[in-house]
């Protein structure tokens, strides 16, 4: 199926989890903020969110520095 992610068009298995899509991109679940369809999901919606054909996300990564 195809999704969208960060405006650009990402093919993947029917039935993924976001908290396997955000894995599958080598991010840590814990510096992620994401948008699904317009809406900001909490961490512990994350395991729980099934994508679906057309889902458009916005992944933020947060990163420390100084």
């Amino acid at each position: 199926m195809k999704i969208i992610c960060n405006g650009a068009a990402r093919e993947i298995a029917s039935g993924t989890w976001l908290v396997d899509y955000i894995s599958q991109l080598g991010l840590d679940v814990s510096s992620v903020a994401v948008e699904c369809d317009g809406k900001i999901l909490t961490r512990e919606e994350y395991a729980s969110h099934a994508l679906r054909d057309g889902s458009v996300l916005e992944l933020i990564r947060f990163v420390g520095g100084g």
